[in-house]
């Protein structure tokens, strides 16, 4: 009993924590290495009763995008500082209810070890905008990706 219990709780708890914008590495994990070109994805579940319409991702300082991959349905914009480093990226489209979309892209690691942390911005049909960045740890955290 205490075990079905235990299960369930832990069964709870991941689906909770896995229905949230998220970046992760092409075959979904949390760590990559220093220096390298990685693959990432960002995963976008629809959590509200209406459509996601824009998904805006910060990128990290320090991650250096070489290129993404065509997402049909959707366009894509991108924001460079004045080293021509992409910043941000803006994808707009629709994730229907019980939809999630994936998007991915190539990025060179930083040479030094740290977190990567991946702020995204998911903004719905009706202009409502979840904030998965971490300022409220508890209704939108921030994707990270350690980098060793």
């Amino acid at each position: 009993m205490i075990r079905s219990v235990a299960a369930l709780l832990t069964a709870a708890l991941l689906s909770v924590a896995a229905a949230h914008a998220t970046v992760r590495t092409e075959s979904g994990l949390s760590e990559s290495k220093v220096g390298v070109t990685e693959t990432y994805r960002v995963n976008v579940p629809t959590e509200k009763e209406i459509s996601t319409t824009q998904i805006r991702l910060v990128v990290p300082a320090g991650l250096s995008i070489t290129r993404f991959q065509v997402t049909p349905g959707f366009t894509r914009t991108v924001t460079r500082n004045a080293d021509g480093l992409v910043t941000e990226v803006i994808w707009k489209g629709r994730v229907a209810l019980m939809e999630y979309a994936r998007f991915f892209f190539q990025a060179r690691n930083p040479a030094a070890a740290g977190d990567l942390t991946w702020k995204i911005y998911q903004t719905y049909s009706d202009g409502s905008v979840a904030a998965w960045d971490g300022q409220d740890p508890e209704k939108g955290p921030a994707s990270v990706v350690t980098v060793k």
